[in-house]
């Protein structure tokens, strides 16, 4: 399956955008779909996080390692669950004195072809829905300046 990229201006800094998707443990208070989380292990430079998604009565748990370089870079590769492979980046590059960019990239497959086609046709949607929620969680923490945010080409 392809992958979906999306990249943002944001007047936030990288230090501040880095540490909400650092913050796994939180993600079930504002990101759609996401029912629970568990870090298991958490370093200055790595994690190892479980999450549960849901949708209705599907249920799904993933486990992932994620890489860590504050404030630049987050990688989250794919350990176990229903997919077949899964990895993501989130890149913090600062864009003037408060806001940063951020380049965010998701790549995955599943294990089953049928159930990827059929994903398929509501990934684009869901992913925009998520980019909105880390969006909108960053005005709840560090303050509302929406209109200075811009979708990069």
């Amino acid at each position: 399956m392809p992958g979906i990229r999306d990249k943002r201006h944001l007047p936030y800094t990288p230090e501040q955008m880095y540490d909400l998707v650092a913050d796994v443990s939180r993600y079930e208070e504002f990101l759609p779909w996401v029912i629970a989380t568990r870090v298991r292990s958490d370093t200055d430079t790595e994690m190892v996080a479980d999450m549960v998604v849901g949708f209705k009565n599907l249920r799904e748990r993933f486990t992932s390692r994620v890489e860590k370089e504050r404030p630049d870079f987050i990688r989250v590769h794919y350990v176990d669950g229903p997919l077949r492979d899964l990895d993501n980046t989130w890149q913090f590059s600062p864009y003037g004195e408060q806001s940063c960019t951020v380049d965010f990239c998701v790549d995955f497959s599943f294990k089953n072809r049928v159930f990827e086609a059929v994903a398929g046709q509501y990934f684009d949607r869901a992913f925009r829905r998520m980019v909105e929620a880390f969006e909108a969680r960053a005005a709840d923490l560090y303050g509302s300046n929406s209109s200075s945010a811009q979708i990069v080409a």
